[in-house]
């Protein structure tokens, strides 16, 4: 029995708890779906669904399987791209994913400096989500990734984390767009643009979280994967979104506004798997921090005491307790900016200065 191609069928029947739509996604008949499930279930002593009611259920042994099989079937995949990899041979590219919604100015400097730090590397640059980027991480076939937070990253190594404060993007006939910042809950009745939760379920659903805590219920969402179909849906009065402004200030029909009390922040984490599957993973990794924090002059936060894996020092960090971080990041964690509305000393009100928030970056 080809064990691995009938975990396969089992887990996707497991996934759905409906024979017919597995068949589907396999693209198979049913009945040689039926017999395989059968059979492996035959192979192991033990009954893995309870087909006793109407709705397929999986038994005790069943729940443990999935869990098992699911991976054993990562790890297969894994084996295999680094096996493909290494028959290759000659220096491979580092294959780094970065969000759809990255800015061309930090895609080119981020080039711009692995170009500098390591000029025979070869990157191949890859546009992904975070949900995607996970999966491709975990089965091999990605070698570092720039993810959304929040999102599990357990099993993953991971750099300190870049956070930028989002502000509002309002069409420029908005009665809100002569405000000096725009409170979440005076944006009630209006309608959101979104990217789609698929892309980043946790971000999402934190960003939507953050709106009701703030008296923010949007009327509608809309979706938007990039930043500019985004402003452009909010430009054409589709509704407003949350942008950290460099894309909404190109377009003079929308304003960008902070918000007040700064509710809302884009975060982002660079990831690489613990078994490394590229030598300059690590190099890419600190490079990518450095460019998404250094473009602005950083507001950096002290450590915090989070428990979210792969702070700073803690169980998955990309340094180690006790190990100082490079000597730009360092600089970056030791700076302050002068002018961090936080400070009570700073005498410029925040609203005065123009533009969005910088990066900041926290070694939690």
């Amino acid at each position: 029995m080809d064990l691995l191609r009938h975990l396969r069928i089992f887990a996707v029947v497991a996934e759905e708890l409906h024979f017919s739509r597995a068949a589907d996604i396999l693209g198979m008949a049913q009945p040689p779906l039926s017999q395989a499930i059968r059979r492996l279930e035959k192979e192991l002593g033990t009954e893995l669904f309870d087909r006793s009611r109407r709705q397929v259920r999986l038994t005790a042994a069943g729940t443990v399987l999935l869990e098992e099989a699911r991976d054993l079937l990562v790890r297969e995949e894994r084996l295999r791209a680094l096996v493909c990899r290494a028959g290759e041979g000659g220096p491979s590219a580092l294959r780094a994913g970065v969000p759809p919604d990255t800015p061309a100015s930090v895609l080119h400097a981020l080039l711009a400096a692995c170009a500098e730090r390591a000029p025979d590397l070869r990157v191949d640059l890859r546009e992904e989500t975070t949900e995607e980027q996970l999966r491709l991480l975990a089965s091999g076939r990605l070698d570092v990734g720039l993810l959304h937070q929040p999102a599990d990253i357990t099993g993953l190594v991971a750099g300190p984390e870049v956070s930028m404060e989002l502000g509002v993007v309002l069409p420029r006939t908005s009665p809100l767009a002569g405000a000096p910042e725009v409170a979440l809950g005076e944006l009630a009745g209006h309608d959101l643009v979104l990217f789609p939760r698929a892309t980043a379920p946790g971000r999402y659903d934190s960003t939507l979280d953050s709106c009701r805590l703030g008296g923010f219920v949007p009327a509608r969402i809309q979706h938007a994967r990039t930043p500019e179909f985004l402003i452009g849906l909010v430009a054409a009065g589709q509704g407003i979104a949350f942008d950290a402004g460099p894309v909404a200030r190109k377009e003079p029909r929308v304003v960008w506004r902070p918000l007040a009390g700064r509710p809302l922040t884009q975060r982002i984490v660079a990831v690489r798997p613990t078994r490394a599957t590229h030598p300059a993973a690590r190099t890419f990794a600190e490079l990518a921090t450095d460019v998404l924090a250094r473009d602005s002059p950083s507001a950096v936060r002290p450590a915090r005491e989070s428990g979210e894996p792969g702070g700073y020092g803690k169980p998955g960090a990309l340094w180690s307790p006790g190990e100082e971080p490079p000597g730009d990041q360092r600089a970056l964690r030791d700076a302050r900016d002068p002018r961090d509305p936080r400070d009570p000393q700073d005498p410029t009100d925040p609203q005065d200065r123009p533009g969005p928030r910088p990066w900041s970056v926290v070694y939690g």
